[in-house]
Parts: C-alpha cells; structure tokens; sequence
C-alpha cells in the first residue's frame, strides 16, 4: 500500500481550509449541534447520509488516518496489517495518511479527501459537528471494556504529593481540544480544590508525549495525560516509569474514535465496518503496540461521548472553526 509523504499530508489537509468551508450552502433541516452543510433528522447527533443518491461517495481509493502522534512513520508501519485487511474487505486500494494535526486532520475530512479515520477523544466532537465524521467503533477487549484514564504526574524527585501541591507551579498541558490533557482537568480539578490558571500555570506541550517527556526532564513540574498513551511510551522505551510520580487517576473516557465520512455509499460502509469489526488484533504490530485491546467494538457518538461532550461544554466549548484551530 502506498504511504502520503509529509508533503502530500499536508497539501490534502488544507486543500480546502476549514474556515473557508463554512460558506457551503446552508442546508434546512434538523442539525443540532452540526455545521450549516448537515443534517440530523432522526436526532442521532451525527450527520444524516445525504438524500440524493448522486451525492453518495464510493471511491475507488480510500484514505484513512490516524490521530497526529510524535512519530507518524513508526504508526503507518503499525496500521499496515489493518491496512492491508481493510484494503482486502472493502477491495480498494487503502493509504494511510500521516496528520500532522488535529485541525488538519478534521479539515481533510471535511473537505471529502479523509473517507475514514481515527480521531482522538477530545477532537471527536469537532470531527462530528464540522466534518461530518460517523464515530462506529473503539478498541475494546473481547469483554467489551474500553477506554482510559487522565493522569496527573509529577517528576519522583519533585516536592508535589498531591493536588494541592500543584499551586504555584507550571503544569503541562498538551492542547486546547485534548480531553485529558486540558478539557477534562478543567472540568474535574476545580472539584477537587485545584484550578487551572488560577491555581498553577498551564503551558501547552503540543502533545502527551512532549507532556510527559518535559516532566522527565523537568522542564515542567507536572502534566496531565492519558494513560494509553504514556502505557505505550513506556513499552517502547522512551522514559522510565521511575522518573515520575502519579498523583491523580479519573474514572474512565471513551478512547479514539473511529468513523467514516457520513457521505460514503451504505454498501461501502457495510464493508468498512465489516473489516473493522471481523480484524484479529493478535500477533499484529497493532495488537502489541495496543497492549490489551482485543479487536474494535461497536459504539455510538450519542451514548458513548456523552461525559466528553458534559467535560467540553464545562469548559464553554462550541464546535467552530476557530476552536478547532486554537
């Protein structure tokens, strides 16, 4: 399968910049929370297939898309078995294509040349509302469990013990969309006697892993981050699970979500969900890079993001162009 270089990453995401796409003829209907360009008549929160058929997408090359991580070439080499089976399913041609971030990302969807991809927690919501993006499923454990956790560290040889030790310091945040890393702390810590902005200084990292990597080198005093992606981190060596301290766990949030365009053909998407639900997880690069997640399961945007959308709107978040952009 061919592999986008970073260039031709690039050029796809800002094809159509998203901004600019917000003049798209406004369509009369039911939307709720949805851009102007769709529909949600039957009030599932996600963007209704259009009704003329002419406008249905079934193309022969299909583009699919991870969250932007550190180290884009390392994934597209992990996603090749599933690549490779969902090129097989569905019997198009499959490429990856490597995001460099998260608006990019949502802008490439929007603009029809992202057919299926991976957003993260926290995007999900924008993906939903701007781009059109139909969240079907997660990676779950044969049980059906899913997700994961915000966690707060600190460097081990810190004088931060708990929470309220945190005031005064400077704390790492990754982005202002990440759900654990900025929304959900915003939304959560305040409960617990600590306030972001107020009680410490947030500084955006840009991502989990500069996050966790500055506590290591203590450039920041602590980060909050999610738990899958410093359990990767640490199965692959990049720090040592002695150099930090957790002092903060959540309950648990839905993980990446994975969607299609909500313009596909329905008998292109049968086949995409047919690929995605019947993958075998083991003895892939992608099974052991996710420790613990035994093959993708069935979710929807309307039950499963449910506690992300109560986090968002404590946070006064409203799904624009603009806060995609931030």
């Amino acid at each position: 399968m061919t592999i986008l270089s970073c260039k031709s990453a690039l050029s796809l995401a800002v094809a159509l910049p998203l901004a600019l796409l917000s003049s798209t003829a406004l369509a009369e209907c039911e939307r709720g929370d949805l851009d102007t360009i769709y529909c949600d008549e039957n009030g599932d929160m996600v963007a209704d297939r259009p009704a003329d058929e002419s406008e249905w997408a079934n193309p022969d090359t299909l583009i699919f898309a991870y969250t932007p991580v550190e180290d884009p070439a390392i994934y597209s080499d992990i996603w090749q078995p599933f690549i490779d089976h969902l090129s097989e399913v569905t019997g198009r041609d499959v490429r990856f294509f490597a995001v460099q971030s998260n608006a990019a990302q949502v802008e490439a969807m929007r603009s029809g040349r992202l057919h299926i991809a991976g957003f993260s927690t926290g995007p999900t919501p924008f993906a939903v509302n701007l781009a059109g993006a139909v969240p079907f499923a997660l990676m779950g454990s044969d049980d059906g469990q899913f997700g994961y956790t915000l966690q707060l560290f600190t460097h081990v040889d810190s004088d931060i013990e708990t929470l309220e030790d945190l005031k005064g310091k400077r704390v790492a945040h990754t982005s202002p969309t990440s759900n654990s890393g900025n929304l959900a702390p915003r939304a959560l810590l305040p409960e617990l006697g600590i306030t972001p902005d107020e009680d410490y200084e947030v500084v955006y990292s840009g991502s989990h892993d500069q996050s966790m990597l500055g506590v290591v080198a203590r450039d920041y005093d602590a980060a909050p981050v999610a738990s899958e992606v410093v359990e990767r981190m640490a199965a692959r060596g990049l720090y040592d699970e002695e150099d930090v301290r957790l002092i903060y766990e959540s309950d648990r949030f839905p993980t990446t979500s994975y969607n299609y365009a909500y313009n596909l053909h329905p008998d292109l998407v049968e086949k995409i969900e047919e690929a995605f639900f019947s993958f075998d997880f083991a003895g892939t690069e992608l099974g052991e890079e996710f420790e613990g997640v035994e093959k993708f399961i069935p979710i929807n945007y309307k039950d499963n993001w449910q506690v992300i959308r109560t986090i968002q709107a404590a946070n006064g978040v409203t799904y624009t162009p603009e806060n995609m952009e931030e």
